[in-house]
């Protein structure tokens, strides 16, 4: 046996690490955290300090009881997991399940899986940091306080199955607010003009130093420049530095990833953490820009030898959030000659480029440019035109990176190269177009724009950026979705030649791609935690929780104190928001139906729904058939907050006869899966296309054809004998179906010739998990 026993989070950390230790250490992994507070109950003694009550998961009892073994028969037991507080956390709770000494124990920290690090880690033990494990109870205990407590009462007053939380109550905050930013947005249009003109053979482009508010101003003025003379007023040229982005902390690699790589911030955790774990970059989860002087001449290194020794400008950068570890490094590659890794998918090498390429291009030179403003005048009136360029002198940094901007919805085409002139140059003029705009209203968030959000507000921390975003979304308050533009019209006036023409062009406003969009249940959950919960949902009182995680993990503060002050007034608040009697549906009164009935969208007990009618008899009275009120649900692609009367009136013609096909009615409806046909007892989903509410007799045959058609491509084999045992085509290749469960064709069976028997045979024996299997009686030939 091992005379050491080196415990890490992960598998393949350990496989990793254990490659660089000798035959002296045995690696093994704890598979992240062993225990938790109880999955049922509070699992907190409030009355005693908020005694937090740990047990082993149970799915972590079998790796525990191999860890105790494991750690009774070795010398010494290292505790290597990471060096955050949930490391650190994890850690602790090991020392404690095992019951190994403290005597017996060593704590490790690293910041890179490399040889190098891991053996420096070992000859510098220190011992656990009760001061971070604090800090990380008093998250877990207080996160558990508010979604324990707050629950019930979403429960209560809005409808069941919901849940709270303090980071995710707040990320669903901002992004009603946002939406409802979108929702009141008013676009009022101006025109802004625009002057094509030629110097020494050369074409450029020069924009009108002032705004018009409507057509009649923008005509105005094109009349007035008829025949005008343009010349150069004044020229500018002076010389400006572009300086490379810090490297990657935890944030800023989430949202460059999904700007540039179209990464989920989950899916950017994942990748990072693989690369990490066998030993490509460093640590993942950081808040800090420092690089060590050994990474910066790395860095160095590698510029010179690459583009030479003028591109190479070393540069130490400060995290300007407060909290932030400085003792903790960026993300970086390990090792900087390492263009490539091998061994790894794509999307590894992907994200190992980007974080590579922005590593070393914040050791380089800044980016060298000449700016050129031209100033053109004219004898018609005092407006000015002014072009704008840019000449990159030295690219530097820029010849390896350029960081994206989420915050600009559309990408800026790049400065024009402009002719050379001087002061006082006649210029011909071209043409000049006043085109009509529409400012955008603010863009809604998406993961990458929310993270920033968040960590500007000073919400969250590395570790809880991925799981806050997921959270929200898995728990239906809020959707990530892809929405359509719409056509707009918008009016261009054209001076050329000395004649005006006006033309009507289109274009498609409104086209969003993977923005996160409110449900209605995480706008009225929003709603009445505001009213009733103001301080939770605070933005300066959430940041000022995680500002005391931190000064507890700088032992500055006593965590129990810390959750004391936070839970009285906060408990007090629960007790008075369960005492009201009135539940929030988030009602709102669209209008009147044509028999004078009001008609509401509202949360029920199941969600979103239009009702037309009130309730107005009592307890005892007997309602009439014709005066109860009506319900129906919304659509998927509808809300709540925008809504029309129309629209809502709509949902009760459903579902509406539209023909006969083959002797048998034809109706258009909408269910759980969406829009649909129905006919012969049979469903068929109407195409994104076409609408449930206009889709007419020959639409919907097409539509029955073409799906069975598909069905009949789809088939492989249907047995006369057993109808409802089929083989068909399928994404990962041939299987059978029986009774709306499938089953895996075996290697080697060739689906086309397989027999009744032989389907019979493999369905029995299938293995996979969720099929019934009890009593399976194979099925006797029709007739025998």
């Amino acid at each position: 046996m091992a005379k050491n026993l080196l415990i890490v989070e992960s598998p393949a950390k350990a496989k990793t690490i254990e490659k660089y230790l000798g035959k002296d250490f045995i690696v093994k992994s704890s598979i992240g955290h062993i225990r938790d507070l109880p999955e049922k109950g509070i699992g907190i003694d409030i009355a005693h300090d908020f005694a937090p009550e740990y047990v082993v998961s149970p799915d972590k009892k079998k790796v525990v009881s191999e860890l105790k073994k494991l750690a009774k028969e070795a010398e010494v037991v290292w505790l290597a997991t990471d060096e955050d507080r949930e490391g650190e956390a994890i850690a602790w709770h090991l020392l404690e399940e095992l019951g190994v000494k403290e005597s017996k124990t060593r704590r490790v920290v690293y910041h890179e899986i490399t040889k190098s690090a891991i053996e420096e880690a070992i000859k510098h033990p220190r011992s656990i940091d009760k001061a971070l494990v604090d800090a990380q109870q008093a998250r877990r205990v207080l996160d558990r306080l508010v979604g324990y407590e707050l629950s019930p009462v979403l429960w209560r007053k809005v409808k069941p199955s919901l849940s709270a939380g303090r980071v995710q109550s707040v990320a669903v905050r901002l992004i009603v607010e946002r939406e409802r930013e979108v929702n009141s947005f008013v676009s009022v249009f101006y025109f802004k003009v625009d002057g094509l003109f030629n110097a020494n053979g050369a074409n450029f482009h020069a924009e009108l130093d002032k705004r018009y508010t409507n057509e009649q101003q923008a005509n105005d003025f094109l009349t007035k420049i008829k025949g005008a003379e343009f010349s150069v007023k004044d020229l500018e040229k002076k010389p400006a530095k572009r300086s490379p982005s810090a490297p990657f902390t935890t944030s800023t690699l989430q949202q460059e990833a999904s700007r540039k790589l179209s990464f989920s911030v989950l899916q950017t955790m994942r990748v990072a953490q693989s690369l990490y774990e066998r030993g490509d970059i460093t640590y993942m989860r950081t808040d800090s820009v420092n690089l060590s002087q050994q990474a910066i001449n790395g860095a160095k290194e590698e510029i010179e030898k690459t583009f030479g020794p003028k591109y190479a400008q070393t540069r130490q950068y400060k995290t300007k959030s407060s909290g932030a570890q400085e003792a903790h490094e960026a993300i970086r590659p390990t090792d900087f000659s390492a263009k490539e890794i091998d061994g790894h998918n794509d999307t590894e090498r992907r994200l190992y480029d980007l974080i590579r390429k922005r590593t070393i291009a914040s050791q380089m030179a800044n980016a060298e440019i000449e700016k050129t403003v031209i100033t053109i005048g004219q004898n018609a009136t005092q407006d000015n035109f002014i072009a704008t360029g840019e000449v990159i002198t030295f690219d530097g940094f820029l010849r390896v990176y350029s960081e994206s901007d989420d915050d600009v919805e559309e990408q800026q085409q790049e400065a024009e190269t402009l002719p050379a002139v001087k002061a006082n140059d006649k210029l011909n003029f071209i043409e000049a177009n006043a085109t009509q705009r529409f400012p955008s209203s603010p863009p809604r968030y998406t993961e990458a724009s929310l993270v920033k959000k968040l960590e500007a507000l000073g919400i969250g921390r590395p570790s809880t950026y991925a799981p806050t975003i997921t959270t929200v979304q898995k728990r239906g308050y809020v959707v990530k979705e892809n929405k359509e533009g719409t056509v707009r019209p918008y009016k261009v006036l054209t001076l050329k030649n000395g004649e005006i023409k006006s033309t009507t062009k289109t274009e498609i406003t409104g086209a969003e791609k993977s923005k996160l969009f409110p449900t209605d249940i995480g706008s009225v959950v929003t709603d009445f935690l505001i009213e009733n919960f103001g301080e939770i949902l605070d933005y300066n009182f959430t940041a000022h929780v995680e500002e005391e995680f931190d000064t507890i993990a700088e032992g500055k503060l006593s965590w129990t104190k810390m959750l004391h002050t936070f839970y009285n007034p906060f408990h007090i608040t629960v007790e008075k928001a369960t005492a009201v009697k009135e539940r929030a549906s988030g009602e709102r009164l669209l209008g009147q139906d044509a028999n004078g009935k009001n008609v509401y969208a509202k949360i029920g007990r199941y969600g979103p729904m239009i009702q037309i009618g009130d309730i107005t008899a009592k307890d005892d009275e007997e309602i009439k058939a014709e005066d109860k009120p009506k319900y129906s649900k919304l659509r998927a692609d509808q809300r709540m907050e925008t809504i029309t009367l129309d629209e809502a009136l709509n949902l009760f013609k459903m579902p509406r006869k539209i023909g006969v096909y083959e002797e048998k009615e034809m109706s258009a409806g909408i269910g759980r899966f969406g829009p649909y046909i129905r006919h012969d007892s049979k469903f068929y989903s109407i195409p994104k296309e076409d609408d449930v509410y206009t889709i007419d007799e020959v639409r919907a045959i097409e539509v029955i054809k073409d799906k069975r058609q598909k069905e009949v491509e789809k088939t492989i084999n249907v047995f006369a004998h057993d109808p409802e045992i089929r083989v068909l085509k399928g994404r990962f290749g041939p299987y059978i179906t029986m009774d709306k469960n499938n089953y895996k064709i075996p290697k080697g069976k060739d689906a086309a010739l397989l027999t009744l028997e032989e389907c019979l045979e493999i369905i029995k024996n299938d293995t996979s998990a969720g099929k019934k299997k009890r009593g399976f009686t194979p099925r006797k030939k029709a007739g025998k």
